[in-house]
């Protein structure tokens, strides 16, 4: 199929009665219901004025009131920009701004800065609410005459449409726009239900937000495409203390999560175990490394093979994955093989270098975006020699398994010698008092850069910097040893739980800058 549009309508024909989504404790719906629920939420979008193309910002928890709506801009030829709900006002006016929404969808109850932003700059807004599973969603200040159900019927979505708009993280400048197609979309999906064999009988539970490509494409696209089932948290968010109860009710047989997710299941198994676990047929992890020791830990601890993998926004998520375990083995510290696309490691020169040889990791395929919005500047460095150019650098090992060695501006280039933070993020964590770590570059007058480390203790260990320098320097080289440790209860992450080591640098690094000016009087 190449549009998503086509394959959910496929879906709901060939298994109506199967269940798609459930809102923890509250109700089920099926892939026949879903279908209708988005025509008619379609049909509503249509006589609020929506056009072809036009952008439709979607700001809401995870609630099936999103999943309908966003599939809904996406069956009218228009494109979904969902945002985050913790934008400030600047923020929402940024992202409202630079995608050109026309609408702003949000829940009932609204988002204050949200409608501020958009009041500002001159984007309706209108609520979204479905009132109970036998009713069609409502949006305020829109009636929908029973011929616009017609209407709706006779589009055709193209491969070309643009589905869905996001913006990259921004962790080493302005936030990018990232236009992805229906295409791409459906790529995608394709691509994540064939690698992990996603099929009606399996079922999943949402843990991540779904205005990220992680959460949207991985657990909620792909399950529905592959006519599996998805089970949204009944607070519309993740909650450790929910999450195998939801498992266990909803039978779900996989689950994907960043690393960060990973960990606080991990730490809950460690204070408060469930009496039995289900048996998932993985757990898949991506977004940010996983260590090596915390992959162990998860498989001892829940008995599933976990399997990391490596994707980005502009590849409309998925790139490689370590398979399943009858497709070949999984390798701890890798992210697997390229998933649907072609994978290149290329030099600055873009000659393609040999297993073993660092170099930046390029991408080609149907999934990958056509270019950043109103950016040429960033295609045109983005696009060299045909590839499309992640801003990773890895290395193909001799079994063709990519392992990736850090960010290009990530490196920490200490007197010429580059160290992968990532490298030493393992290390940090393979230490059995360590419950989270992350290493970043300071500047440094004698060696241009220093790695430093922030470490968050595991609950009642009394680690300090001292205990955690002596086992750097027993397992890695003395260049590699941080200069300072943080130790600290916290560390900023995005809201997808992603540690982003810019703003973690940044971070610490005021810390110090605030601790050396003296005191007013001193």
């Amino acid at each position: 199929m190449t549009t998503l549009t086509q394959l959910l309508k496929n879906i709901a024909k060939k298994f109506p009665d199967r269940r798609a989504i459930s809102v923890s404790g509250k109700f089920d719906i099926t892939h026949s219901r879903l279908d209708h629920l988005i025509d008619h939420a379609a049909s509503s979008l249509l006589a609020a004025g929506v056009k072809p193309h036009d952008v439709v910002a979607l700001t809401f928890p995870n609630t099936i009131e999103y999943v309908i709506m966003f599939l809904a801009v996406i069956r009218v030829r228009a494109t979904a920009a969902p945002l985050n709900q913790a934008y400030t006002v600047d923020e929402f006016e940024f992202y409202l701004s630079d995608s050109e929404s026309k609408l702003l969808l949000t829940a009932q109850d609204g988002n204050e800065s949200a409608e501020s932003a958009a009041k500002k700059i001159g984007i309706r807004h209108i609520t979204a609410t479905l009132t109970d599973v036998n009713s069609n969603i409502h949006l305020s200040t829109v009636t929908v005459a029973e011929s616009s159900l017609d209407t709706v019927a006779n589009i055709v979505n193209d491969s070309s449409d643009v589905g869905l708009f996001l913006h990259t993280s921004g962790t080493t400048s302005r936030p990018k726009g990232v236009p992805l197609t229906q295409l791409n979309l459906a790529s995608s999906v394709n691509n994540i239900m064939s690698v992990y064999k996603l099929s009606e009988r399996d079922s999943t539970v949402i843990v991540l937000p779904l205005f990220h490509v992680h959460g949207l494409l991985a657990g909620l696209l792909s399950s529905l495409g592959a006519g599996g089932a998805v089970c949204l948290p009944s607070a519309g968010r993740f909650s450790a203390t929910a999450f195998w109860e939801d498992v266990n009710k909803y039978e779900a047989t996989w689950y994907t999560a960043v690393p960060t997710i990973h960990q606080i299941i991990l730490d809950r198994h460690a204070t408060k175990p469930e009496p039995s676990y289900p048996k998932l047929r993985f757990i898949r992890s991506c977004s940010a490394s996983l260590a090596p020791s915390i992959l162990a830990r998860m498989e001892e601890a829940f008995n599933a093979p976990v399997l990391e993998a490596y994707a980005m926004t502009e590849a409309t998520h998925l790139m490689s994955s370590n398979p399943l375990p009858e497709d070949g083995p999984h390798v701890p510290g890798s992210v697997g093989k390229p998933v649907g696309q072609e994978m290149a490691i290329l030099d600055e020169n873009g000659v393609e270098q040999k297993a073993g040889v660092n170099g930046e990791v390029c991408i080609q395929g149907p999934n990958v975006t056509s270019g950043y919005k109103n950016n040429p500047e960033a295609n045109k460095s983005a696009f060299l020699f045909g590839w499309f150019h992640t801003g990773d650098i890895g290395y193909f090992d001799s079994d063709g398994y990519l392992h990736l060695v850090g960010r290009i501006k990530e490196l920490v280039n200490r007197g010429g010698e580059k160290i992968s933070p990532i490298e030493v993020d393992a290390v940090l964590l393979s230490h059995p008092d360590v419950a989270q770590a992350v290493c970043f570059g300071v500047p440094d007058d004698k060696y241009g850069e220093e790695i430093n480390c922030a470490v968050i203790p595991r609950e009642g260990s009394g680690l300090d910097e001292e205990e955690v320098l002596k086992f750097c320097k027993k397992n890695l080289a003395a260049f590699k040893v941080p200069k300072k440790v943080f130790i600290t209860d916290s560390v900023p992450k995005t809201a997808t739980g992603k540690i982003q080591r810019r703003i973690v640098a940044e971070h610490f690094l005021t810390r110090i800058s605030a601790a050396k000016v003296p005191k007013f009087g001193a």
